[in-house]
């Protein structure tokens, strides 16, 4: 039997539950669930039987983290500006959040694939509600804070769902922001926001807007703006 080094760490679980050998598989590695009476050995077979059909999707799921997509499980500890997210298989019949101290748990059934279309949609759903809830609580505010040190006015300032942009500035002086801001940095945040209040002086991105962005941070408004260009919005 060939050695298989290429799936990366490969974790068995033994369940009283289970009633066959399941492989979830992981960018880095398989996580292999195995009946109370099963071997290591049954369970290499078995990995070793589907041995290209677990490595495509392993690829796939490779690809998919390379082109951004943020693929929850047990092994995400998601950070966002306030809380953490961590995921937890447990017995129960649904998917639960919960939001305590700074951390958001989600526990969901012992046998449900967590890496399927619609709990990843669950669960993001869930996380969104929670990054919306916190980015009304402190992005206006942190707004209103930075509009007064600089001296700029706007009109309003609205959350979005937005995955296009992390802001945007109406010819009102309306303000959108991103929920989806409460994944970066709190340095991040400031720069975003105060690129949106430039706006309100300069609509484009011409020289003015520049010398405007420099100053309100202190000559660093390209560097902040490559340093955004790192993260990227969940898919």
């Amino acid at each position: 039997m060939q050695a298989l080094t290429e799936f990366g760490n490969i974790e068995y679980v033994i369940s009283a539950r289970a009633e066959r050998i399941r492989v979830r598989i992981l960018v880095d590695g398989l996580k292999v669930t195995l009946p109370k009476h099963a071997t290591e050995h049954q369970a290499l077979k078995f990995i070793h039987d589907n041995h290209e059909k677990i490595l495509t999707k392993q690829e796939k799921i490779k690809k998919s983290k390379n082109h951004n997509a943020t693929i929850l499980s047990e092994n995400t500890e998601l950070k966002t500006l306030t809380f953490t997210v961590i995921l937890k298989r447990i017995e129960r019949k649904d998917i639960y959040f919960s939001l305590k101290s700074g951390i958001l748990t989600i526990e969901f059934p012992y046998l449900m694939d967590i890496s399927s279309k619609q709990a990843q949609e669950h669960c993001w759903n869930g996380i969104n509600y929670f990054l919306r809830k916190e980015a009304k609580r402190l992005l206006p505010d942190r707004t209103s804070q930075l509009a007064a040190k600089f001296g700029f006015v706007f009109s309003a300032v609205k959350i979005q769902s937005s995955k296009s942009r992390w802001g945007s500035c109406s010819r009102e002086k309306s303000i959108n922001l991103s929920l989806f801001l409460m994944l970066v940095p709190a340095h991040l945040v400031d720069y975003v926001i105060l690129h949106e209040l430039c706006h309100t002086r300069e609509m484009n991105h011409g020289e003015k807007f520049w010398k405007l962005m420099d100053k309100v941070t202190d000559g660093k408004s390209k560097e902040l703006c490559s340093e955004l260009k790192k993260y990227h919005m969940p898919n």
